[in-house]
């Protein structure tokens, strides 16, 4: 198989994750609900292309690591199926790399979106 072809399998394996993070996993939902919301609200106060950036790299930052953080539990579960204290440590970790990076998205929205509306 070329390159070339095996392109678009890639993109659809890729589509494929995105599906079943969004049937399995609530609160990549959440996190792509707030995304939409942001989104919208961003586009209502007319941010300029700085802000769009900012909001864009925090928003894929969130989701990036939300996914990071399914997989790994993924990969956990199937080498692990027993709970450890190695399998706990690796899970937990992973879910605060995702509270972290949702904590401080929360903090960025703040920076970008208060002066829009109050200033409004």
């Amino acid at each position: 198989m070329s390159k070339i072809s095996s392109i678009p399998k890639s993109f659809k394996y890729a589509i494929d994750g995105i599906k079943t993070a969004i049937k399995n996993e609530p609160n990549f939902r959440v996190h792509l609900i707030i995304a939409a919301f942001a989104i919208f609200l961003a586009y209502y106060l007319n941010f300029d292309k700085f802000e769009w950036l900012f909001l864009l790299i925090t928003i894929s930052f969130v989701i990036i690591l939300e996914l990071v953080n399914t997989t790994l539990e993924a990969i956990v579960n199937l080498v692990s199926p027993k709970i450890k204290p190695q399998a706990k440590i690796a899970k937990d970790v992973s879910a605060a790399a995702v509270l972290i990076a949702a904590i401080t998205a929360i903090f960025i929205g703040l920076f970008l979106f208060l002066p829009k509306i109050f200033l409004r």
